[in-house]
């Protein structure tokens, strides 16, 4: 087939790249011009995605991936286009479909009969049939179900580990017809492989739910889920501590059952999905009062963990706070949603002298993050650790100087290490 990817981010490229692989011709659509030279050129734009490098290169140099500023052109030369483009929700919560919008007319520009359409971007329930397909029929002038097909399949993949994320999770898909599921259905077994899951119900492969609107609501569900689970998990966590109650201990006990699976608690909840998703599914139901408390409840660890490192510090004027970690989780380069912002915001707004440490991130990184960079060594009052990086858990009292006190936002570090230092776990008592 010739598939087009609209959006090369960091789910959209690897996307291109495992279709490529089997042997299809692949047009990659970006507004991002130097992204776009990058990717002619076989070269990996962003680090951290397993196989990636090897396999761009691979496709770039059989002829099989080519990257184009142009996505009118790609798609007028496609028999399938997969749309990858980001959605972003403001700070009330409501989504701006504004890219979306615009690619959305840039395919319907290039767009002929015969061609499939696959949304993968995440989106609120009913935006598939209600604002992308009028969009399309409106600027192409041809007919959905008529003309060419129109679904929606969510991307399930976690940045660093999409290819092998690929294989492991059956593809969800809903088409607008059943003339379109079946052809989305088609196509996502022509361009995936998949793990044997017996654990199944349906065994891994391609799941049509019946209809796009499921397909949305399966993602928002899922992902939702997990919102809920953690800000449990942090009140639990909070009860707990102040009750003299071992937490961890709790939800292992209590997971030992087979209908319980409690999350943990922690600093903060960040990434492109958990803390987003959950408004998604809020802009079409705000009476959802669980999903709005959770989201509440996780949103305001960070300034809970300050609390905690005031009340055992004190006045925190002028104290040398480092907080470990920029990224929104360990071994994931990415600070979107990261709790760093809203502790350091927090920290500052206790006049702490905050610091950044993070190992995937120089100091010029961290300082056009609008971050003030620290080293390991230098001398600190206060650590918190907000990201579980793998290099931290060997971290000990020498590596922070002079400190009196740490808190471990995430359960990972060694107390042992930091004898004769008030050491804290989010969620433990002390």
């Amino acid at each position: 087939m010739n598939i087009t990817v609209v959006g090369l981010g960091k789910i959209g490229l690897p996307l291109a790249v495992q279709y490529a692989g089997l042997g299809h011709h692949v047009r990659g659509a970006d507004i991002n011009a130097d992204l776009v030279a990058m990717v002619n050129e076989g070269r990996e734009p962003f680090p951290g995605e397993a196989f990636l490098a090897e396999r761009l290169a691979d496709a770039v140099a059989a002829g099989r991936l080519e990257a184009t500023t142009s996505t009118a052109d790609a798609v007028a030369a496609s028999d399938a286009v997969v749309v990858v483009v980001p959605l972003f929700v403001d700070e009330q919560g409501q989504p701006d479909f504004g890219w979306m919008t615009a690619a959305t007319r840039e395919i319907g520009r290039g767009l002929k009969p015969g061609t499939l359409i696959c949304y993968e971007t995440t989106l609120p329930v009913g935006t598939t049939r209600t604002r992308w397909k009028p969009l399309l029929e409106e600027v192409s002038g041809l007919t959905e179900g008529v003309d060419f097909h129109l679904a929606f399949s969510p991307e399930r993949v976690l940045t660093g580990r999409v290819f092998a994320d690929l294989r492991k999770y059956p593809k969800l898909i809903g088409g607008l017809s059943p003339a379109g599921a079946a052809a989305a259905k088609d196509f996502y077994e022509a361009v995936l492989e998949f793990d044997d899951r017996p654990d199944l119900p349906r065994g891994n492969g391609v799941w049509d739910l019946g209809s796009a609107e499921a397909a949305e609501m399966a993602k928002l569900a899922e992902t939702t889920y997990r919102d809920v689970n953690i800000g449990l998990a942090n009140q639990f966590g909070a009860f707990a501590a102040a009750h003299g109650i071992d937490v961890y201990q709790v939800i292992e006990a209590s997971n030992s059952q087979p209908y319980s699976h409690i999350h943990r608690p922690g600093i903060a909840v960040g990434g492109h999905c958990i803390p987003v998703y959950p408004r998604l599914y809020l802009y079409n139901d705000p009476s959802a009062t669980v999903v709005r408390a959770a989201r509440e409840a996780n949103a305001g660890m960070p300034e809970y963990t300050v609390g905690l490192i005031r009340a055992e510090y004190g006045d925190l004027t002028g104290a040398r706070v480092v907080v470990l970690g920029a990224s929104y989780r360990g071994g994931v380069k990415e600070t979107a949603f990261s709790g760093v912002f809203p502790t350091v915001e927090a920290l500052s707004g206790h006049g702490a002298q905050v610091l950044v440490h993070d190992p995937m991130y120089d100091d010029d990184e961290l300082r056009g993050l609008g971050l003030t960079p620290y080293r390991l060594g230098e001398p600190v009052d206060v650590a918190v650790l907000q990201a579980d990086h793998e290099q931290y858990r060997g971290l000990d009292k020498d590596d922070l100087p002079g400190v009196r006190l740490v808190v471990d936002g995430r359960n990972v570090l060694d107390a042992d290490r930091f004898d004769g230092v008030t050491f804290q776990v989010v969620g433990r008592a002390s």
